[in-house]
């Protein structure tokens, strides 16, 4: 007669170390399956690198995202957690669209079947020659036939000129494109890592190359809705609590914690640990583990920092589109890469725009007061509104490590740690993805399904 497996009964009580977008999926899909979870977080508010900030008396983002509609872990889970991704996000085709006369070009993919969206995209796009329309269409298909797949890695820029794309088509296209998704520049940038993005962009179908733009905040799109859910689900979560400590005590996991919401001073035993904090506090949190190898991949990961400008104009100012493109000169004091009308988003931030500039350590050294100037001027400029030159207020955000470079062949890590009860979420996790806050909430579900998850018979 055949022995039925023996199933494991899922940890009981699980602490969540990081409330960032990792952390809080984590902590949903842990309470989803009838854990009790207690999550901290050492800042103020959840979210991570992803959150809100309240300047001049306006909720603004630390940095302005575009998610994707193949985002589908994230679409999951704000559904999960009771937010309505329809009214939530503002839903565009796929589309690189410069303002007119800026020297760059018009790009909107419409709203039919794939392939049959990109072909009549190429074919109405203006701005682009002939060999530059070819061009695309030849990387496409090649891609395809590949299956968005490389044998062996490289950068964007050797992929590029492989491809024979134009000079034109990397400057307006290729170029903006790998600076958004991967944060690093072509040049040291991973080719595989694009193609994958790619796959899922220009070469997916028509609703998943969509681009998704937040209406509100991004602490306010997902993590507190993740936190009321899960203090319905009988869990906890403590803002202002640093984890710091972890150590092993028989078969759990004890975890001290500081700070004004854990009153003062806790420690306490878990069944589990989901450890979602950037690389540098989870190599500090697992100094006395035996995990030496875990600490020294940690710790070889080097950043790319994001800049977001935001400059607020009177009332009623509008630009044509939610969001443009822009061409990126420095040596012309043009230093933004995408603008975004917040006014079109959220009716409250009338007036306001925020400008991307990814890998951003170059204008990040001009200091905040003058990266500003320049980008105002800019805007003036290229979208021909001399009134933007002067905004009421500005102000300047970066996010130093933003994310992880995004190189050749880096070598990501697992989930398991190789310790019984504790596993890693966060975007440098192992995935096809860069860092996005897509790969941050696939690894956030990764990490749970490994605690939760019945074991081998």
């Amino acid at each position: 007669m055949r022995q039925r497996a023996n199933l494991a009964v899922p940890a009981k009580h699980i602490a969540v170390v990081g409330g960032g977008w990792a952390g809080c999926a984590a902590a949903v899909d842990l309470a989803t399956a009838g854990c009790t979870v207690t999550l901290f977080e050492a800042a103020r508010t959840l979210g991570g690198r992803a959150r809100g900030v309240e300047v001049n008396g306006t909720m603004i983002d630390n940095g302005q995202h575009i998610l994707l509609g193949a985002y589908t872990e994230t679409m999951r889970l704000l559904r999960k957690v009771g937010v309505d991704p329809k009214a939530a996000l503002l839903n565009l085709p796929l589309q690189m669209r410069y303002p007119p006369g800026s020297g760059g070009m018009d790009f909107v993919a419409p709203r039919l079947p794939a392939p049959f969206h990109m072909t009549v995209a190429l074919l109405r796009a203006t701005g682009l020659t002939i060999a530059d329309k070819m061009s695309l269409a030849r990387f496409s298909t090649t891609a395809r036939w590949m299956g968005w797949q490389l044998h062996a890695d490289c950068s964007v820029a050797e992929l590029l000129e492989r491809f024979d794309q134009t000079e034109r088509l990397v400057q307006l296209m290729w170029r903006p494109l790998c600076l958004a998704a991967l944060n690093t520049p072509p040049e040291r940038a991973s080719a595989q890592v694009f193609l994958a993005v790619l796959r899922d962009s220009l070469g997916a179908g028509r609703s998943a190359s969509d681009m998704l733009l937040p209406r509100q905040q991004l602490s306010a799109l997902f993590p507190q809705a993740a936190a009321a859910f899960i203090e319905k689900q009988n869990g906890a979560v403590h803002c202002g609590a640093k984890v710091t400590a972890l150590s092993q005590e028989s078969g759990k996991w004890r975890v001290d914690a500081s700070g004004q919401a854990v009153g003062g001073n806790r420690s306490a035993l878990f069944d589990a640990v989901v450890l979602a904090v950037p690389p540098p506090a989870a190599a500090s949190l697992l100094a006395s583990l035996p995990v030496d190898g875990i600490r020294d991949q940690l710790a070889a990961f080097a950043y790319e920092p994001i800049t977001t400008c935001y400059l607020q104009y009177p009332a009623g100012l509008r630009l044509d589109l939610p969001f443009y493109a822009l061409v990126d000169d420095p040596a012309a004091g043009h230093w933004g890469q995408f603008v975004f009308d917040r006014g079109q988003l959220d009716a409250g931030q009338d007036g306001l725009c925020s400008v991307v500039i990814s890998a951003s350590a170059e204008a990040a050294d001009m200091g905040q007061a003058a990266l500003a100037q320049a980008i105002a001027a800019q805007l003036a400029a290229v979208l021909q509104r001399p009134e933007m030159a002067a905004p009421q207020w500005t102000q300047v955000i970066t996010e130093k490590r933003a994310t992880f470079a995004c190189t050749p062949s880096l070598q990501r890590l697992a989930t398991t740690t190789g310790l019984d009860g504790l596993v890693l979420a966060g975007d440098y996790t192992a995935s096809d993805y860069p860092a996005t806050l897509e790969s941050a909430v696939r690894s956030g579900a990764a990490a749970a399904k490994a605690i939760s998850a019945p074991a081998a018979s």
